[in-house]
């Protein structure tokens, strides 16, 4: 009987507890808020535990869920936050989200695939897009510089949308590409100009070969892989950007006015100039203007379990700081993704985007046409137009050979560089079973250029000289890429393996067309139909194509999150290499040791994660490379038909050009990284810290063989080594968590070049600048960096003579050819990049600051501007140039001995205040009847402080662009600005 009592209470308990679950709730209504800031929070996934009840989060953060049992746990999470565990006890509930205090638990994408952030074996760097909206950033390359530890990237000059020089981990490759391979949306392309950063939603730079390696025969620079936005289930989500920006070129150079500018030229006597001269134009006033750019950005996206899309599309226009100079592009992207059937999900993927620009002519001195080195060197007594011929610009220099800087604006003001660019992506990923997935894609990547030139046959000295001349050049690329992956993914007890296996084959077809043309009537028809002159011999077409076959396989095992294993594996075949040398296979292996997992790290609660990794791996290169650089290439020299002689004949095929390379191989990279990770004091602190070691062999080169050795002089072979290695450290600081936020981003990153070896040629001499020292200033061979300076090293100047003395480092009491050293290095000692970020209940404040230590630059435009060894005008320098004997002065006589030497070799180490960001973010209770859910204002400064000893405008420069043997080179080269930003962000 005692027993029976209490089988009844239980009984009634159980039918009393079975009568509270059975209840339903008909309708829940909730909203999901960040727990931190108060906004609704978009696109949270909604789920009640045990069923198949889930739902999304709508624009306003709302969601409704039916015939919910009361008493049920509802799961909502949401990537960047921890995930909320809530019972259900009534019909309407509010659940806030804290963000997450680890960023360990994020899913990063790697390559043909993803994996959680605490797993990772390689160096991975994530760099954040949360602000890209707030900043004037045009391309990728400035949307991560000095976000990521270990990559490098500088503005080589200041032009609308000019290129950005991007290294990662060092200079490896001499003649080829030392650019990254960028994958976008799983699609490797080789030019990122098309990519508006508005549309990017994830970043990740694959850096060391262990991590870089799945890509193979294309990763020996690094990898970039970029994610764009697409469609979120929940509410339809409308966003609209608008942005305004000034540039200004604030960073005159003083020159000599009239009185001072005579003066020199009587103590020199280059030119006789007239008395009563005075000041009459200010070049720089005349030239530089003010720069807008407008960036104009839509998107809608909307979507539910099954369906979701995304379309968005901008325009952005720049014009330069210099006149005639801009940048417009057109930008659309739309995305669809469909889960068409539990075991079938569809993928679509369309970028489309048209873009033009001009520049300016740089490089070159003031009497070839240099648009910045002019500025300086034009006198100002001379007016812009010439008296005589008012529609002229004005060449009477009282004999100097040079032309106004708005003569020199005015011969490439109507020169157009367009290019349009289709990229569309299909994809289909099939559930075979649970564990195991398939997934094919295949893209089309079209690129068509169109660049036009006109100079007018009256403006311009030039164009009077030839009358007016025009070319139009057009070329087509298409490029088909088909991926197919498979990918195995099992998890048993404290065991998970992932392996995967697959295919990429890849087809580029390329044809071109050029025809130009002379002698014009006027300028009010700029095309080739009004030129008397079609060009007999530089008129005609051209094709190729080329294609690489690739087989790739990775496999991943983690032992209960404390022992890591990645080892990949791929093989590529190219049409570009000789057939004995077509085949590379790259391997590489990764393992990652969590210590903070291990008993004996147990009690230690202020570290929340320790891992060591380590890796091994090679990639491969052939970038730079021609379609059919293995072959021999011969010239085909056309005959003048309308001669008599030649009326009926065909052309010539003269001696080759280039030499045959039968054992032309892939350029190897071979590295080697050691990293550690670590987080702290409640994720609040993370570390990051690596050592590489890159050793790159086989260096494909084009060598110049010596006249008369063989019927060509120049082959493509594999020539040399390369050698770098550097310290990576990087680290995220949660500094405040309260109503006031605060966190720090810092990254510092040490790389040491050196060119190990050549076989064939073993100096080479790049870089020749002023016409008047007529010498190239940069030289590599072994045993260097590359890029160094070579030159004299200057003493002073000699205060009885006023010339720049010059060392005699052999001792035979002369200077010559034989006392020349390296005078510089354009490698910098380290880069550093530092964000931080702040947050008060609406409003928003960033500061981000970048720059590089322990570099130099050789300042050639200074060999113009203050060399004094003709009649051009200087800079205020050479007021303090040496005069009479005994003076002691550090600017030597005018007419002095001058070579490449220390006297223009400057320290480039800069910092710079890259940019300053407010916002405020409007709230979405006042603006709901109007149907508007967020309106953030912002005012951003970009480049808004530097803090330099180098005299030029800009210290973040290199003439000579993108290229790896040829560094930190100032020649009259367009300056980067300070912009000054006004933008509104809107939600619908």
């Amino acid at each position: 009987m005692k027993m029976i009592r209490p089988l009844f209470l239980l009984m009634g308990l159980m039918m009393g507890g079975g009568t509270l679950l059975g209840q339903t709730i008909t309708t829940l209504r909730g909203t999901v808020k960040d727990g931190q800031t108060q906004e609704p929070i978009v696109g949270a996934t909604v789920a009640v535990s045990g069923q198949s009840i889930t739902t999304s989060t709508s624009e306003t953060g709302a969601f409704t869920l039916s015939d919910v049992p009361s008493g049920a746990t509802l799961f909502v999470s949401y990537i960047g936050y921890e995930t909320s565990t809530t019972v259900v006890n009534s019909a309407s509930i509010t659940i806030a989200l804290e963000p997450s205090s680890s960023a360990l638990d994020e899913v990063v994408v790697i390559g043909y695939g993803s994996i959680r952030r605490k797993d990772v074996t390689t160096a991975i760097s994530s760099v954040s897009t949360k602000d890209l909206e707030k900043r004037p950033v045009v391309s990728l390359g400035q949307a991560i510089q000095g976000k990521a530890a270990g990559v490098t990237v500088i503005q080589p000059n200041g032009a609308p949308g000019g290129e950005m020089s991007i290294r990662v981990r060092g200079t490896t490759s001499f003649n080829g590409s030392n650019d990254p391979l960028y994958v976008v949306d799983g699609l490797p392309v080789e030019n990122i100009s098309f990519l508006s950063p508005n549309d990017i939603t994830d970043i990740q730079i694959l850096k060391d070969a262990s991590s870089a390696a799945i890509y193979g025969s294309r990763a020996a620079n690094g990898v970039i892989l970029v994610t764009t936005k697409s469609g979120k289930a929940g509410e339809a989500r409308i966003t609209l950007g608008g942005q305004l920006t000034a540039n200004i070129v604030d960073q005159t150079i003083e020159v000599l006015n009239t009185a001072q500018y005579k003066e020199l030229m009587d103590e020199t006597g280059y030119l006789n100039l007239p008395d009563g001269l005075t000041d009459q134009t200010d070049w720089f006033k005349e030239t530089y203007k003010t720069g807008i750019q407008q960036n104009y950005q839509l998107s809608v996206s909307d979507g539910n379990e099954k369906l979701r899309y995304y379309l968005g599309g901008g325009y952005l226009t720049e014009n330069g700081t210099l006149d005639g100079t801009f940048f417009t592009r057109y930008n659309f992207k739309a995305t669809l993704d469909n889960q068409v059937r539990d075991w079938l999900k569809v993928n679509g993927n369309i970028s489309y985007a048209d873009y033009n620009q001009n520049s300016i002519i740089s490089g070159n001195g003031s009497n070839r046409g240099g648009v910045v080195t002019s500025v300086i060197n034009t006198p100002v007594y001379a007016p812009i137009w010439d008296l005589a011929y008012p529609d002229r610009y004005n060449t009477n220099f009282n004999g100097l050979n040079i032309t106004s800087p708005l003569e020199n604006l005015a011969r490439s003001k109507n020169n157009n560089k367009r290019e349009n660019r289709l990229l569309a992506t299909g994809s289909a990923l099939v559930t075979i079973l649970p564990e195991l997935n398939w997934k094919s894609a295949f893209s089309i990547d079209r690129r068509s250029g169109h660049e036009t030139t006109f100079l007018d046959p009256w403006l311009t000295l030039q164009g009077r000289n030839v009358y007016g001349e025009a070319s139009d050049l057009r070329n087509t690329n298409t490029v088909l890429t088909w991926d197919n992956v498979l990918t195995y993914t099992k998890r048993f007890e404290k065991h998970s393996l992932e392996a995967m296996a697959g295919s990429s084959w890849t087809d580029s077809k390329y044809s071109n067309s050029y025809i130009y043309g002379s002698h014009y009537a006027n300028g009010i028809i700029e095309t080739l139909n009004a030129a008397n002159k079609i060009a007999w011999d530089r008129t005609g077409t051209g094709a190729s194509d080329w294609a690489i076959l690739s087989y790739f396989a990775r496999a991943m095992y983690n032992y209960d999150g404390k022992y890591l294993v990645t080892a990949n594996m791929r093989a590529d075949g190219s049409s570009k290499l000789s057939p004995q040398g077509r085949w590379g296979y790259f391997p590489s292996v990764s393992a990652a040791w969590r210590l903070s997992s291990e008993e004996f790290l147990s009690d230690v609660d202020w570290i929340n994660d320790l891992k060591i990794r380590g890796g091994w791996g090679q990639t491969g290169n052939q970038s730079g490379l021609g379609d059919y650089s293995y072959l021999a290439f011969y010239n085909i020299q056309r005959l003048p038909w309308f001669e008599e002689q030649y009326l009926n004949a065909v052309p010539n095929f003269g001696n080759p050009s280039s030499l045959r390379a039968t054992d032309l191989k892939w350029e190897t990279t071979t590295q080697t990284n050691v990293g550690i990770d670590f987080s702290a004091l409640q994720n609040r602190l993370t570390l990051t810290l690596d050592y590489y070691h890159k050793k790159t062999t086989d260096m494909l080169m084009e060598v110049t063989l010596p006249a008369g050795s063989a019927a060509a002089n120049k082959i493509t072979r594999n020539e040399g080594e390369m050698t770098n290695k550097g310290f990576e450290f990087g680290v995220s600081s949660k500094n405040l968590t309260g109503e006031l936020l605060w966190n720090t981003d810092f990254n510092i990153s040490f790389n040491r070049n050196r060119l190990d070896k050549l076989v064939f040629t073993k100096i080479y001499n790049d870089a020749v600048t002023n016409n008047f020292v007529n010498e190239a200033v940069v030289r590599n061979e072994p045993g260097r960096a590359l890029g160094g300076f070579y030159g004299y090293i200057s003493d002073g100047v000699n205060p009885e003579t006023g010339e720049l003395m010059y060392r005699d480092l052999n001792g035979d009491n002369k200077i010559s050819a034989s006392d020349r050293t390296y005078i510089g290095d354009p490698n910098p000692k380290f880069v550093y990049g530092l964000t931080n970020s702040f947050s008060w209940k609406n409003f928003d404040l960033s500061i981000f600051i970048q720059g590089t230590y322990g570099n130099d630059i050789f300042n050639a435009s200074r060999m113009e501007t203050e060399g004094m060894y003709d009649g051009r005008n200087q800079t205020t320098v050479v007021l303090d140039r040496w005069r009479v004997p005994g003076q002691i002065t550090h600017v030597p006589k005018a007419g002095f001995n001058m070579k490449n030497s220390t006297y223009f070799v400057e320290d480039g180490s800069y910092l710079r205040v890259k940019n300053v960001s407010l916002g405020y973010a409007i709230a979405p209770d006042r603006l709901k009847r109007m149907g508007i859910n967020r309106i953030q204002p912002y005012l951003s400064l970009n480049n808004l402080l530097t803090f330099t000893k180098y005299s030029g405008m800009d210290p973040e420069v290199n003439q000579w662009g993108n290229s790896g043997r040829v560094q930190g080179l100032d020649w009259g080269t367009y300056p980067s600005s300070k912009s000054f930003v006004f933008g509104v962000n809107v939600e619908f």
